[in-house]
This record gives structure tokens, C-alpha cells and sequence, in this order.
């Protein structure tokens, strides 16, 4: 799985004022991101904005993506929710075979204990030849992945290949680095922590702000991987406003106003989620012009 090594990117899905999918800019998006130099193209993950999105949206959303990447790089795919039995269907009735593995979120609402989660997966594991790629965002989820919950799956089913991990304890990744099997990879899942988590054993990031800087956030995580710590963490403060920066009123609503400054799409997002504030949009052009 050397292929999910350095700077995955989830992608947006950009919008037209009227809320129509802009299907133009999102291959202008996936071309930006290939030549910028990002390693993996994450479809459909929670940054596209999937639970405003139907299901005819999703396929159409899906064969752009492929289309646009032309076998370039490989595909990861989202298939999530908190429904376990529909996401077994999905897993069933969906033609994996040009993706690499599925991220899968943990159960978002439903709050269920460890023992839940662990049987929630194991159910997706046990019905799949897929590759999964767990996804702990407990901001999102309101509820943790625990390490031993991670090393319980990762050691029992050879198909869990990766973590996303997005808990804002760092100490967390450090304790699945070190108990982890030796094929199982643990990647961040906040930006912030790309460097870091590399640093510490991980295997680089799903970013979201490297969609907008892929240049410098692969070159940034590649010399992380090289152990090239000084030049690395140089690259990482440059980026740190403006990382921070888009993530002040959600995600994606500060990446699309990152990438509307650049001329790739437009900012506009489906509601309940609304687009960057007009404060906002122009901190993070100003941010972007010094980068």
C-alpha cells in the first residue's frame, strides 16, 4: 500500500451559485492537484460536502473524477454513515475495482461504545474484499476511535489497512504507531498534524488545504517522510496561518474560498453550510499571496 505514502487530498465538490455541481471546475481541480503533485485523490469523503449530495450526484461526481485523472494517480473512495447495514449495501452494490481502498467514517450521531464500533467495522471487513481505511474524526462524530479499538481491528482483519486519524490528542497516533502491525498505516487527518504524525512513523496526510497549495504541502510532507526535519518544519510554519485560517467557519467553506482566489472554482457551498464570510475570504487571499 505504498501508494497511500504522502499527500492524499480530499476533494471538494465545487458548486454553482444556483447550487448545481460545476462539473468543469472540479476537473480543472483534479488536474491543479495532479501537476501540484499530490500522491492520491480521496473521492467523496466528508470535505465534498456528501450528505447534501444524491445519489446520481455521487456517480456523476465519481466518473468526473476518473475521467479527469485519466489512471494518473490512484483513487480512494468515501463510503460512510451511520447506518451499518446500508453501508454494507453500498459496499456490495458498488464497483470498487479503480479504487485503491474505501475511507469509511466512524458512525456520526449515534454515539455507539467502543464495542459498536469495533462490530461496525468488523461487519463492513467481513462482507468486503475492499481495502478500508477506518476514519476517526471525533469533532465530526462526536465520538472517539480508541486506540485499542484501532489495534483491535487493524490486528483482526487484514483488509483494515490504514487509519485516518483526526483526534485532536496527538498522544493518540503515538500510541497506535507504536503498537500497531507492522503493514498497518496510520495517516493524519488534520493538517496541522500532517508533519508531525509523519515525523512521529506516519505515512503523510488526506489534506484538505493541499488542494489549494499542493506545491508546497507535498514538498513539505515528502521531506518529512526523507527525514529532512529542518527544512521541513520551514515549509510547515509558512503554511500554518493559512491552514488555520480555513478552517475558522468550517470545512469546506474556507478551502473553496482558498480556491476561488486562485480561479479554480467558485466559493459557493450547499446549505446548511454557507460560504466564507467576507472577513474571512480576504484574510485568506492576503494569507495566500504571502505563501
Amino acid at each position: 500500500m505504498n501508494e497511500l505514502t504522502g499527500t492524499g487530498i480530499a476533494l471538494i465538490t465545487p458548486f454553482h451559485q444556483d447550487g448545481s455541481i460545476d462539473f468543469p471546475a472540479l476537473e480543472k481541480l483534479v488536474d491543479h492537484a495532479i501537476k501540484g503533485g499530490v500522491e492520491y485523490l480521496v473521492c467523496l469523503g466528508t470535505t465534498a460536502e456528501t450528505p447534501t449530495l444524491t445519489k446520481n450526484e455521487k456517480i456523476e461526481i465519481v466518473s468526473t473524477i476518473k475521467s479527469a485523472n485519466a489512471g494518473r494517480l490512484p483513487l480512494v473512495l468515501g463510503i460512510g454513515g451511520n447506518n451499518t447495514a446500508e453501508i454494507k449495501e453500498e459496499f456490495s452494490q458498488t464497483d470498487l475495482s479503480d479504487f485503491l481502498a474505501v475511507l469509511s467514517a466512524s458512525p456520526a450521531y449515534n454515539k455507539p461504545t467502543q464495542e459498536g464500533i469495533y462490530q461496525h467495522y468488523k461487519a463492513l471487513a467481513e462482507n468486503t474484499e475492499a481495502k478500508i481505511i477506518l476514519y476517526n474524526v471525533p469533532g465530526r462524530t462526536s465520538s472517539n476511535i480508541n486506540p485499542e479499538t484501532t489495534l483491535r481491528l487493524a490486528h483482526d482483519f487484514k483488509n483494515i489497512v490504514a487509519i485516518k486519524e483526526a483526534s485532536p490528542n496527538f498522544l493518540q497516533s503515538t500510541e497506535i504507531l507504536k503498537d500497531k502491525p507492522e503493514d498497518f498505516m496510520v495517516i493524519s487527518g488534520d493538517d496541522e498534524f500532517g508533519l508531525p504524525m509523519t515525523l512521529a512513523g506516519g505515512k503523510g496526510v488526506i489534506s484538505v488545504i493541499a488542494q489549494g497549495l499542493p506545491e508546497e504541502y507535498t514538498q513539505m510532507i515528502r521531506l518529512g517522510l526523507e527525514r529532512k526535519v529542518d527544512e521541513a518544519y520551514s515549509l510547515h510554519y509558512r503554511l500554518m496561518d493559512i491552514t488555520r485560517s480555513i478552517y475558522v467557519e468550517g470545512n469546506p467553506c474556507g478551502i473553496k474560498s482558498l480556491l476561488a482566489h486562485k480561479g479554480i472554482c467558485k466559493p459557493f457551498t450547499r446549505l446548511p453550510l454557507v460560504q466564507a464570510s467576507e472577513n474571512l475570504s480576504k484574510q485568506i487571499k492576503e494569507l495566500s499571496e504571502k505563501i
